[in-house]
């Protein structure tokens, strides 16, 4: 059996990709037998919460603790290090296959009601591959009598040919979340006049990234794009929908090798880190209300 579970593979001409059972993410994807994203192999425990599903919290919370209609709450700590709580509780856990086609499957999951998150969740994420990329789209309905607090994010790495130094950003982006020694909020401030002003295409170079980004400007479809273009043409976009007002880019520099610093995670997430407790852009369900968002890469293969 892999380590990551059940494996449902989907493809549609040249596009294939890789869906899991543990955590219900995306293992791999790649156009034209090129990777897309820094996947890992059925043999691994997946790395540092590469295509992972984060709900329902993503990013980091202080001390694992919050309060929320009147209670107070305490998870575990997942970031020991950090004494943090870290990426929601579905990454570990099973998906269930609802429904597939060749080139499309919907996976599910059910958070049951915890002393930390005292509120069920049923989760569902159709992941389809098309001549347009690849899409995800998922769905949250509060099962719980009472409002239940809610974030979720993607943890995908994108990967192009060469040294991630090289590589072009682009992040149409106007504030960004400074943060302290432990990942956590200090304050907002505007991108432009920083180093991390990707606001036109510009090198990567030996900038250090693990920083959420908001205040996105986005088109006439309603979606931001974050472009990563190499200099022999290969260019990768992730677009998500205005579900996601927050994007966090991290340059992998803490990886273990050979993944150190090889491929840029480009995280969409409903709410910056910390927002259970500090309740910034958290989604909050009404007891049967269902929350959807929309995320999605294009890739264009040279040569």
């Amino acid at each position: 059996m892999a380590l990551s579970g059940e494996q449902w593979d989907i493809e549609a001409g040249t596009h294939r990709a890789t869906v899991v059972e543990v955590g219900g993410g995306i293992r791999a994807y790649g156009v034209r037998d090129v990777p897309v994203l820094d996947g890992y192999g059925t043999d691994e425990i997946c790395p540092g919460g590469a295509g992972a599903q984060l709900a329902p919290w993503p990013n980091r919370l202080r001390d694992g603790r919050y309060e929320f209609g009147g209670g107070e709450y305490q998870l575990a700590l997942s970031e020991p290090a950090r004494h943090n709580a870290i990426h929601g509780l579905v990454r570990w856990m099973p998906w269930r296959r609802l429904a597939g086609t060749p080139d499309s499957v919907t996976v599910g999951c059910a958070v049951p009601a915890q002393p930390g998150y005292p509120w069920s969740l049923a989760l569902t994420t159709r992941w389809t591959v098309s001549e347009h990329g690849l899409r995800a789209e998922h769905s949250v309905r509060n099962l719980a009598d009472a409002p239940a607090p809610f974030g979720l994010g993607c943890h995908p790495y994108l990967r192009l040919p060469g040294p991630l130094d090289e590589w072009l950003l682009r992040v149409p982006a106007r504030t960004l979340l400074r943060t302290d020694e432990r990942g956590l909020p200090v304050r907002t401030e505007p991108v432009a006049g920083t180093g991390y002003d990707f606001g036109t295409s510009r090198p990567i170079g030996d900038t250090v990234l693990d920083t959420a980004f908001t205040n996105l400007s986005r088109g006439d479809a309603g979606t931001m794009e974050v472009t990563l273009t190499s200099p022999g043409g290969h260019m990768v976009t992730l677009w998500a929908d205005e579900s996601f007002g927050w994007v966090q880019l991290f340059t992998a520099d803490t990886a273990k090798p050979p993944r150190t610093r090889r491929s840029l995670a480009v995280e969409p997430m409903t709410c910056p880190p910390d927002a259970l407790r500090t309740g910034q852009d958290l989604i909050v369900l009404a007891p049967g209300e269902t929350w959807r968002g929309a995320w999605g890469i294009r890739a264009t293969i040279a040569g």
